[in-house]
C-alpha cells in the first residue's frame, strides 16, 4: 500500500509540474527532467513527511492531556482551600 501511495503521489506531482512547466521552458529535456526528479523525490520522502506530521499531532494531544490534568488538579485544590 505504501508503494502504491508513493507512486501515485510521485505521478501526480510529476504531472502537475509538467502542466505548470508548459509555460516556463521551451527546452523539453529540462522540463521533463525536473518534473521526473521532483516526482521521484516526493514518492520517496512522503512517508517521512507524514510521519513528522503525525508525530507532531500526537505530541500536541499529549501536551493537551497534561494541561487538562493540571487544570483539573488546580481546580480541585481551589475547592479544598
Amino acid at each position: 500500500m505504501q508503494r502504491f501511495i508513493g507512486v501515485s503521489l510521485g505521478a501526480l506531482v510529476t504531472y502537475l509540474l509538467l502542466v505548470a512547466a508548459e509555460a516556463w521552458s521551451a527546452d523539453p529535456a529540462a522540463k521533463y527532467g525536473m518534473a521526473v526528479v521532483i516526482g521521484a523525490i516526493v514518492s520517496w520522502l512522503w512517508p517521512w513527511v507524514i510521519g513528522i506530521i503525525l508525530a507532531r499531532r500526537l505530541k500536541a494531544r499529549h501536551d493537551q492531556k497534561i494541561s487538562d490534568e493540571v487544570d483539573k488538579q488546580l481546580a480541585e485544590e481551589r475547592k479544598k482551600g
